[in-house]
């Protein structure tokens, strides 16, 4: 509902900026045009993006489409960066080299459509804070969708406010640098969240480990088992926003026959589940150590969705 919410924001101050921004000649203004028109198709590609990981895990992928919010957001972030941050930088430019003459009613309409932009942004803002807090607050912004819309109407607000003090000084000193200088910043604004959203998605995509503390929480319950002598090693990876996979490498005390050793396990990953709810995808590489010389027997179990 969030996004659904940003997204008929974002076109409807797209076009009021555009309109705006032509009638007026304002560099600031048709560089916040070009920032919604970037935001508002980020909001298409994170609509993708929940729609598209809901999907049942299948033949072709059995651990599930958890990272499709992990790849539509990778889009969105190019969409800001390119649409939003390089077109703010070519009016900024475009804007020291050639200059830029508005009239006063020009001036005035476009610090109209940037007040209406800045209130529309404002309530968009805060409905997306309030949903992060209803989440659990830092934690809610492990959805990229939902961390995607803070970032953007977070940096929308911050680019109005800086396209209004352009604006403003422009039409109060004659001078377009500063209307010039508030596109520039708006365009580093916009490359900074870009790359910020970019390297969070591309970390999801290649293989996150779990937070520490979950991984420490799996760690320690692991060691805490007294059939288990030693945890060799232990492996994470997201998943998806609620799906994690778990894979630990463990050897048990000797002595501890076929049935005992599939017992133990079972317990173990149902410990792991309990402790770790994201974790339904839990596997065991189990050794049951020899005793006195014993050959060797490596039994290695594993389950979906551990229960």
């Amino acid at each position: 509902m969030t996004v659904l919410v940003a997204l008929g924001a974002n076109l409807v101050i797209a076009a009021a900026k555009a309109v705006g921004g032509l009638l007026a000649g304002s560099p600031a203004l048709l560089s916040e045009a070009a920032h919604s028109v970037a935001d508002s198709l980020n909001e298409v590609f994170l609509l993708a993006a929940l729609r598209r990981s809901r999907r049942p895990a299948d033949r072709r992928h059995p651990f599930g489409y958890g990272k499709e919010r992990f790849f539509w957001s990778l889009l969105a972030a190019v969409g800001i960066f390119v649409m939003g941050g390089c077109f703010s930088f070519f009016q900024g430019v475009e804007a020291l080299r050639g200059g830029a003459e508005e009239k006063f009613s020009g001036y005035v309409a476009g610090l109209i459509v940037l007040g209406v932009a800045l209130v529309a942004e404002g309530v968009s803002l805060l409905r997306a804070v309030f949903q992060v807090r209803r989440q659990g607050g830092t934690a809610g912004l492990r959805d990229p969708a939902l961390r995607t819309v803070v970032a953007e109407d977070g940096t929308a607000v911050f680019g109005v406010t800086l396209a209004i003090i352009g604006m403003a000084l422009h039409m109060a000193t004659g001078q377009v640098v500063w209307e010039a200088s508030a596109s520039l910043a708006i365009g580093v604004l916009l490359v900074y969240v870009a790359y910020r959203l970019g390297k969070e998605a591309r970390d999801q995509l290649i293989g996150e480990a779990a937070d520490p503390e979950a991984s420490g929480r799996i760690r320690a319950l692991l060691r805490a088992q007294p059939e288990i002598d030693s945890v060799e090693a232990l492996f994470t990876m997201k998943m998806g926003l609620e799906s994690l996979l778990v894979a630990a490498r463990i050897d048990l005390a000797p002595g501890l026959d076929s049935e005992r050793v599939e017992e133990i396990s079972m317990r173990i990953k149902r410990s792991i589940a309990r402790t770790v709810p994201q974790a339904d995808q839990i596997f065991l590489d189990v050794t049951d150590r020899p005793a006195r010389g014993a050959r060797q027997s490596p039994a290695a179990t594993g389950e979906h969705g551990g229960a």
